[in-house]
């Protein structure tokens, strides 16, 4: 007999491609359950139950057999075979640790969109970090430089800050439990210092991610310099990836960037510039050492998913663990902080 669900058919395909997400699964193995669920959610529970009924549901566009094999059971109220295999797989805890301070998090700092690089739409984040239980998501695409993902010009960005009001209305328009998506960007930071995107542009987003992506292995001194004047100017307020190292994945690995970092982390505490705890598994940056030298430094700290998919929002746990490790007050850590803390930390 199958294990009873109550979910209804577009929960289950939206819980299918976040554990999918969430165990780093490709892109490409999740799109036809977000698809198979946007064809759906409009359409009248009747009007699914005669499809599959009729056999007719495959039928509609994005829905093939597997997405089908979904559908039907929950329409039926039954647990979908594919759900309840990757519950086992991807649904446990992802760390031993963490747990206390993921409770004391309100927000994320940093998530892409579809608009760069990320693997799904701006709304389809903000509904997923609301159902985590966040108070408020950042939108930080990235900047014009970084053309391989797909960086926002300045019109871009522009038609962006209308999309995150248009959603933040459809939110309060649904009852979104007092959750905000914020305006933001993942700033490169360029050669000499400067941030990539127009300075006006930059006054109007609510928390900007500053972060090297290029010259990783530019000379210690050059690349101290080029991020102290990053950390210098008045728009920063995160120093992202620090070392822009990675140390597992897809992507394979590489060493992180030589920087004198007493120097950087002393910018960072006197500039007022958070420094990023980044808690994809791939980066787990800044490495603990200098996670340990930015505490004794007297830094504030961001604790952010650098979520590209949903269920990627859930990695925070795992900055969360490193964090708590290294013995870092929660009052440190600035997503912790109520938004309108936030924004006057971000805009004063």
């Amino acid at each position: 007999m199958s294990e009873p669900y109550d979910g209804g058919p577009v929960a289950a395909l939206r819980r299918i491609a976040f554990l999918l997400e969430r165990g780093r699964e490709e892109t490409y193995k999740v799109k036809a359950y977000r698809n198979a669920a946007a064809t759906i959610l409009p359409l009248p529970p009747d009007q699914v139950a005669a499809a599959v009924e009729d056999g007719s549901i495959t039928d509609l566009p994005g829905v093939g057999a597997s997405t089908a094999k979904v559908i039907a059971a929950a329409v039926r109220g039954e647990m979908p075979e594919r759900l309840a295999a990757l519950e086992r797989e991807h649904g446990a805890p992802l760390t031993e640790g963490g747990d206390g301070l993921r409770a004391e998090l309100r927000g994320d700092l940093h998530s892409h969109s579809d608009w760069s690089d990320g693997g799904s739409p701006i709304e389809e984040m903000a509904f997923t970090a609301l159902e985590l239980g966040h108070e408020y998501l950042v939108l930080t695409d990235h900047s014009p430089r970084l053309t391989i993902a797909h960086g926002l010009s300045p019109e871009r960005l522009r038609r962006q800050l209308g999309v995150v009001a248009a959603v933040n209305e459809h939110l309060a328009a649904r009852g979104g439990d007092g959750f905000t998506l914020l305006t933001g960007i993942e700033v490169d930071i360029l050669d000499d210092g400067s941030l990539d995107q127009d300075d006006d542009l930059l006054a109007r987003l609510d928390v900007r991610v500053a972060s090297v992506h290029s010259k990783l292995k530019m000379d210690a001194k050059d690349m101290t310099r080029r991020m102290i004047g990053a950390i210098r100017n008045p728009r920063t307020n995160v120093l992202g990836h620090c070392t822009g190292r990675l140390v597992t994945g897809g992507r394979g690995t590489r060493p992180g960037s030589q920087f004198d970092a007493k120097a950087v982390f002393e910018a960072c505490a006197e500039h007022d510039v958070a420094v990023e705890i980044n808690s994809r598994p791939e980066r787990r940056d800044p490495p603990t050492k200098l996670l340990e030298l930015a505490r004794d430094t007297g830094c504030l700290f961001s604790i952010d998913s650098d979520a590209h998919a949903p269920g990627q929002l859930d990695f925070q746990v795992y900055g969360c663990e490193r964090a708590e490790a290294a013995g870092i007050h929660p009052d440190r850590i600035v997503n912790t902080w109520p938004r309108d803390r936030l924004l006057t930390w971000a805009n004063g």
